[in-house]
């Protein structure tokens, strides 16, 4: 079984399964997923999030806001994120992060909202799932800063193996997402090559980011097939160990996670 472990279920592009969620959470199922973890982004969507966690027993949720989703004017309530995170099926907080490639002026606003993420972390002692992008020095830094007790993890993971190495020595886990099959990734392919294999998760990112043969078009959890499978031709194994393996990750990282088995 496999676990597609970052996924934004209320965001799909649902064409290819004329709109329906459910068809499209059947499509993944037949092809071996068997848990999915759908993703808050903002204030505004953690409802929806919750809403599907409590329609599908293999939909679980996280309660978070991105760094690209902050208002200078409306900054998450520490409050209201754990007041959000006492719901039953929120098994995780995030994503939270920094992103500077898109938004580097933000840079402030969005170390607040982190630390205010890795603060609830603390309280709750769930994990936390964490965006970075362009910001590896200020990412480590406060994920150092915080010491965390618990594990989380780097999701759609990009950068290169230095920061995987001083992430995996935090104690995170380190997620790949589609991009890890593009022609231009090599540099990323070497990470996933070292990563050692109980800290190793697979995740969509959907709808962002499909990957090959599927770049281009929108990105379905079923796909998370995909992304296994090239890693597990990539790291010489075979997809069943590497669905044992990065699914025993998951029910490691998340325990309240609703995960069958």
């Amino acid at each position: 079984m496999l676990v597609d472990s970052h996924c934004h279920l209320d965001r799909l592009d649902l064409t290819a399964h004329d709109g329906s969620l459910d068809a499209a959470l059947d499509a993944a199922r037949m092809r071996g997923v068997g848990h999915f973890l759908c993703i808050g982004v903002s204030a505004d969507n953690a409802a929806a999030v919750k809403s599907l966690s409590e329609r599908y027993a293999d939909v679980d949720c996280s309660i978070g806001v991105h760094p690209l989703d902050l208002e200078p004017t409306s900054q998450p309530a520490l409050d209201w994120l754990l007041a959000e995170l006492q719901h039953p099926h929120a098994v995780a907080i995030g994503e939270t992060g920094l992103d500077y490639h898109y938004e580097p002026e933000a840079a402030q606003l969005q170390q607040q909202s982190f630390r205010l993420h890795l603060e609830a972390a603390r309280l709750t002692a769930k994990p936390v799932i964490v965006h970075t992008r362009a910001a590896r020095s200020d990412t480590l830094a406060l994920l150092r800063e915080a010491a965390l007790p618990q594990a989380g993890v780097l999701h759609c993971f990009t950068e290169d193996w230095d920061m995987a190495r001083a992430a995996l020595d935090l104690g995170f886990y380190i997620s790949f997402s589609g991009i890890v099959t593009f022609r231009n990734a090599d540099a990323l392919r070497e990470v996933a090559r070292q990563v050692p294999a109980d800290r190793l998760l697979v995740e969509t990112d959907s709808p962002y980011l499909a990957p090959i043969p599927y770049r281009g078009k929108a990105n379905l959890p079923q796909y998370v097939r995909e992304v296994a499978e090239f890693l597990a031709d990539l790291r010489g194994v075979a997809l069943e160990e590497l669905a044992e393996q990065t699914t025993g990750n998951f029910k490691r990282l998340f325990p309240l996670a609703r995960v069958a088995g």
